[in-house]
C-alpha cells in the first residue's frame, strides 16, 4: 500500500475548506494538490 502524502486529519481540514465556500482550485493551489486528485 502507498504511504499518503496527507494524513487523515490534513485530508479531513483540506475538504472541509472547500466545502466551507473556498474554491477548489484556489485551496489545490495552496496545498499542492492537482484539482484531479482532490476530487479522487
Amino acid at each position: 500500500m502507498n504511504r499518503s502524502r496527507f494524513s487523515e486529519t490534513q485530508v479531513v481540514a483540506i475538504l472541509k475548506e472547500a466545502e466551507a465556500g473556498r474554491s477548489v482550485t484556489q485551496v489545490c493551489v495552496e496545498h499542492g494538490i492537482s484539482s484531479a486528485t482532490y476530487y479522487a
